[in-house]
């Protein structure tokens, strides 16, 4: 007898789709996803190195090595060097002098940087102020000097050659005497809006401390100085004459203000005397301006820190 109640046999049709490649599909899918993924990872992190790389490299005490490849700090203190001695000559020193430039000067360069021997010329305050390289061993220095009223810049060609080891330099041109840039145009700031209590208060306090500041009594000093803190002084180098000036902006029970300060500065080593009526006797005035951070506790405003200003306003 037959078994109806059996569930008929299934086979698959022929030519037909099981659905077992759809998982294949599926994997397949995810591994393209997850080669993106990790592309777009790889990208992301190499990149920030080849930015790096494409800087400009470094020395073995990590300082940029800029302008081609020069190596632009010491070649600006070498040509700064040399500036001391180029500036500065007369007939009296001209021995002198071509004996100090032949450690600076090419081989069959004048012996005078061809300078005829007369004349005088006297240089200050060198000081190396940019460089333009064309390649790794040359370079032009443009270094700032003083020359009586006048700021002026030389231009210094020179030549390196060596490497980390041991580098070389060598003067490798005429050079150039050129007037330096005009100051800059200072705009004026306009003064705050100022507390004049505030002000009122503090004037006292702060003539208290500049007193004590320059004179370096530290009992003294530490009564204006606000609970916490210490300050350095002057210890006698100069000696208090009047604040002039005070700039108070408004605010709280913190603020940062200006002062300007007038020092009686000695004549010599002996110490300033300002109740002396003879002003070669009492010193020379020197007016500065300083930028005070001043705290109030209870009635009373006391310093926490003292820097040098800032701009001027007013």
């Amino acid at each position: 007898m037959a078994d109806f109640d059996a569930p008929p046999s299934r086979r698959p049709r022929r030519g037909g789709w099981s659905g077992g490649g759809g998982r294949w599909l599926v994997w397949a899918g995810r591994i393209i996803l997850w080669a993106l993924i990790v592309v777009i990872v790889v990208n992301g992190i190499r990149a920030p190195f080849e930015r790096f790389a494409q800087q400009e490299p470094t020395t073995t005490n990590g300082a940029a090595v800029a302008h081609k490849g020069f190596p632009a700090d010491q070649g600006m203190a070498f040509a700064a060097q040399f500036a001391g001695v180029y500036l500065n000559f007369s007939p009296e020193d001209a021995a002198s002098r071509t004996r100090k430039l032949a450690a600076f000067l090419a081989e069959g360069m004048d012996a005078q940087m061809w300078w005829d021997g007369f004349g005088k010329m006297a240089a200050v305050a060198i000081q190396p102020y940019d460089i333009e390289a064309t390649d790794a061993q040359n370079a032009v220095v443009s270094v700032a000097f003083q020359s009586g009223p006048r700021r002026l810049m030389l231009s210094v060609p020179i030549y390196c050659s060596g490497d980390d080891n041991g580098r070389r330099f060598v003067i490798s041109g005429r050079p150039a005497i050129l007037p330096a840039p005009a100051p800059a145009d200072l705009p004026q700031l306009a003064r705050p809006e100022t507390d004049d209590a505030a002000a009122a208060e503090l004037k006292p306090q702060l003539e208290g401390f500049f007193k004590d500041y320059a004179s370096g009594d530290t009992a003294g000093l530490q009564r204006y100085v606000a609970a916490g803190k210490t300050l350095p002084s002057f210890g006698s180098a100069f000696t208090f004459a009047e604040l002039k000036d005070i700039v108070v902006p408004v605010g709280g029970a913190t603020r940062e203000i200006q002062a300007v300060v007038v020092w009686i500065v000695p004549n010599g080593d002996a110490p300033a005397t300002p109740s002396a009526t003879d002003p070669a006797a009492v010193g020379g005035r020197l007016e500065q301006a300083y930028r005070l951070a001043v705290e109030k506790q209870g009635d009373k405003w006391y310093v926490a820190d003292i820097r040098g200003a800032g701009r001027a306003v007013g």
